[in-house]
Order: structure tokens, then C-alpha cells, then sequence
């Protein structure tokens, strides 16, 4: 019976296929051919989140070309603050495309997005009106978009938009993570790709403001003649003045957390984590909560927090933690976690889940103090602004993803012959990759080389995904 239960459902399954296919002449039903099969949709999903940060919109752009046809994607994120937008397709157009229109777009969508639906229409993008698909997706406590920019304004089928929308979730969420669990040499080069940009956009800003406000001046004068002219050039450069605020509003939108929300998210993050322990949690939030924090290092102190904490529910076992957030005279965020436990944590406790190097990555610093019986408290220090680009350098982000997977190998105390078999590559080609590896890593050995690597966390494969 299950044998013909079996065979039934291949049958099914078969002749759906050919439904489909038979379907492809109707343009609406098109994607089916391609999307109809779970199988193959999550093959493609697959790739997708397989790709380095920098190929994600790319091979997105690729995996869905069949789904909903398109010219170019773009791409605005709220957990990026390397590159919260950026787009992919004819050089031209991308080149032309600006966030501040990817965020216009997201308002004028946001009554379908927010159903959890793609929104299909007309939008002035890059100089022109051009059809667009918009998704919109929840990441973080804000709101990530992608826009698909379209060669015709035929409406996209509803299976198709369903099918999309899940697919961008997935996506998303997955940066998400990448984002928020970033390895600390990552987080360090985000978070100083946010501050430059957040500098230039400050002085282009000034600069900008202060033309437009001279030009104002003589245009607002009550000895021109031209009353008509005066109003159309005042009210163009009103506008324009407005736009840079947006602009500036904008990016510390996507770089930065409001004080008071991102302490608010630590605490929900906190609480299923004592939840039917007994532990009686209290909270002191920042006194000053006009405050921003950037993003990077609002992740980092939930990050500290978090591990302060399971450490000491395991090895102290508090009856009672107090969590403060403090801002401090010489620009840095204070955290402190203190328990009233046995007072056993180490002082290089935060070293789990490589927590202590994420901290340092931005310029910060943390202390364990432990008094017998008497609790614990950790205090971790992170500054808020722009940390010193040499504070962390690790030898293994200059390899190749090829070069860490011998290397993790070679970590083990494999031969050249047991790490090709492995690797499915020959013996040779061994040979070069483990050259390569002791150069970039100014060693002399393959002993060095497999000590640094162990220090990195290796081998088994703890490294082998840092350049995602």
C-alpha cells in the first residue's frame, strides 16, 4: 500500500509538472514552471544564503529574475550600517538610484507592505517614472525594503507576489543574523564605514544648507521685482533644504538605536532566559534617553549582557541580577551586570563565544570582579564613537574561503594527501594553497600556521564562514 500511496503521489506530482508547463504561454502563469516544485524553490533559497554579504541582493536578483522579471534591485536595510542601501543592475540606473528615494518609496507603500504583501506600481525613480514591486520586511525593530525595478507595469500574479514575499523574509532574516552575530573584525569595519558616512553626509550637509540659505536671502528680498519667480526659487529651495534633513535624519535611522528602545530589546531579550528560574531581574535604563547608540555597539553591549548572564545563571546561582546602562563623561556606553551569587565567574569569563574580541573590535574593554560569596559584577565599556581602525587585526581575514578549509585541515594535523582526499582537490593543489596560507600569515611553518589557526577557534569549521 505504501508503495502505491508512493507512486500515486509521483504520478500527481508528474503531471502538475506538465500543467505547467503546458502554462507557460500565459505569461501570469510563467513563473510556475520554475517555482511550482518546494524542492526547487528552496535549492534556490539555498544559494541565496549561501552567497558572501557583499553577493546577497545579486544573487537574489539572479534566484528571482524567473519569478518576477526585472532590471535592477535595490536594496535598503535597518541592520546594515556598513552599506544600509545598495542595488545591482545596469550601471546607469543603480548609479542614479539614492536612498532617500528607496525611503519615500517605502512610505508611499507601506499601507499594503504592512499586510505582509508586495506592493506593485509606478514610482519616480533615477529621473524618471519607472514600474516597481516593493517588499518590505521586518528586521530589528525597523524595516527592511527591496525594490524591484521592472521593464513593463503587467501586473505581477498574485502567486507569484506570496511566493516572493516569503523568499525576501527568509532573506532578510538571515542578514539579520549575519548583521547582529558579525565577527569582530566585521563589526569593527562596519561600524567605522557607518561613522565616515555619517561624517560626510554631516559635512555635505553644512555645506549644502548654507548655498542653499544664501541663495535664499536676495531671492526673499522685497526689492526684486519678479514676485512670481521669487516664490518658485524659494519654495524649490525650501524644498531642497528639507531634503538634506531627511537625508541626514535618514542615515541615523539605519546606523543608530534610540537609547531607551535598544535597552527596552535587552530586556525582552532577557527575560525568557530567567523565565521559571526565580531570578528576580532588576533594570536601570540610561538616565538620558534623547541619546542614540550606534548600532554596532548597541548589538555588541546586548551581545556582553547576554553572556554575562548565562554564565552566572550557571556558575553562580544568583537569587538576584541588576542591569544598568550608563552613559559616561568621556563618550562611552557603561554596562554593568552584577549578581548577589557565589562569586566564582573568571576575569576572562566574556572569552566564551569569542565576546571579549567582539568587544574589543570596537574599542571597548570589560572587567569581571568576583568576591566569594558575595556575587559577581561585569562591567564592559564601549565607546560611541569612531574606534581606532589597527585596535583588532586577525591574521585568517585575508584568507580565501578555499585557504581556510585547507587550513582548518591543516589545524587538525593532516597530511597534504589526507587533506586533498577531503577537499576533493589534488595533492598539488594542496601544496599551493598551504604556500599561499604561510605567506599571507608571515609564518615559517606549518606548526605556526596551525597554532594561529587553533587561536582563531579552528579547526572544525568555527572560521570557516567569517567571510560570509
Amino acid at each position: 500500500m505504501d508503495v502505491e500511496n508512493a507512486q500515486r503521489a509521483q504520478d500527481v506530482g508528474h503531471a502538475q509538472g506538465a500543467q505547467g508547463a503546458q502554462g507557460v504561454g500565459d505569461p501570469a502563469e510563467a513563473w510556475q514552471e520554475h517555482w511550482s516544485r518546494p524542492e526547487d524553490a528552496l535549492a534556490r533559497a539555498v544559494e541565496v544564503l549561501r552567497a558572501p554579504r557583499p553577493d546577497v541582493v545579486p544573487r537574489l536578483s539572479e534566484a528571482i529574475r524567473t519569478l518576477v522579471p526585472h532590471t535592477a534591485i535595490a536594496h535598503l536595510s535597518g541592520v546594515c550600517t556598513y552599506s544600509p542601501a545598495n542595488a545591482h543592475g545596469p550601471q546607469e540606473l543603480v548609479a542614479s538610484l539614492t536612498g532617500l528615494e528607496l525611503s519615500g518609496l517605502a512610505e508611499r507603500a507601506a499601507g499594503t507592505t504592512s499586510t505582509g504583501r508586495p506592493w506593485q506600481g509606478e514610482a519616480e525613480l533615477a529621473g524618471r517614472t519607472r514600474p516597481v514591486v516593493v517588499i518590505a520586511a521586518p528586521a530589528d525593530d525597523k524595516e527592511v525594503l527591496l525594490v524591484l525595478v521592472r521593464s513593463d507595469a503587467a501586473p505581477v500574479p498574485a502567486g507569484a507576489l506570496a511566493v516572493l514575499q516569503q523568499l525576501c523574509e527568509l532573506v532578510i532574516a538571515h542578514s539579520e543574523h549575519r548583521a547582529t552575530d558579525a565577527a569582530p573584525t566585521q563589526a569593527m569595519i562596519s561600524r567605522t564605514a557607518a561613522v565616515t558616512r555619517a561624517r560626510t553626509i554631516a559635512e555635505f550637509t553644512g555645506t549644502h544648507s548654507a548655498a542653499l540659505t544664501a541663495v535664499l536671502a536676495p531671492l526673499r528680498s522685497a526689492d526684486l521685482d519678479d514676485a512670481a519667480a521669487r516664490r518658485a526659487a524659494t519654495d524649490l529651495a525650501v524644498t531642497a533644504l528639507l531634503d538634506l534633513r531627511r537625508a541626514a535624519d535618514l542615515d541615523r535611522v539605519l546606523s543608530e538605536e534610540p537609547a531607551d528602545a535598544a535597552f527596552a530589546r535587552l530586556a525582552r531579550e532577557l527575560r525568557p532566559l530567567l523565565r521559571h528560574t526565580g531570578v528576580r531581574l532588576d533594570l536601570a535604563p540610561p538616565s538620558d534617553t534623547t541619546r542614540s547608540i550606534p548600532a554596532d555597539t548597541a548589538h555588541t553591549a546586548r551581545a556582553a549582557v547576554q553572556c554575562a548572564v548565562m554564565l552566572m545563571m550557571e556558575q553562580e546561582k544568583p537569587e538576584r541580577l541588576h542591569l544598568s546602562w550608563q552613559f559616561t563623561a568621556d563618550g562611552a556606553l557603561r554596562t554593568v551586570v552584577r549578581d548577589d551569587g557565589l562569586g566564582l565567574l573568571a576575569a576572562d569569563a566574556l572569552a566564551v563565544h569569542r565576546t571579549a574580541d567582539r568587544i574589543t573590535a570596537l574599542g571597548g574593554r570589560y572587567q569581571v570582579e568576583s568576591v566569594p560569596n558575595w556575587g559577581t559584577t561585569v562591567t564592559v565599556e564601549l565607546p560611541l564613537g569612531l574606534p581606532s581602525p589597527a585596535a583588532v587585526t586577525d591574521p585568517l581575514d585575508g584568507l580565501q574561503p578555499r585557504e581556510l578549509e585547507v587550513l582548518d585541515q591543516l589545524a587538525q594535523g593532516r597530511r597534504n594527501r589526507d587533506i586533498a582526499a577531503a577537499l576533493h582537490i589534488s595533492e598539488s593543489t594542496v601544496k599551493f594553497h598551504v604556500a599561499n596560507i604561510l605567506a599571507k600569515l608571515g609564518v615559517g611553518s606549518r606548526g605556526e600556521a596551525a597554532a594561529l589557526a587553533h587561536r582563531a577557534g579552528m579547526p572544525g569549521g568555527a572560521r570557516l564562514h567569517v567571510a560570509s
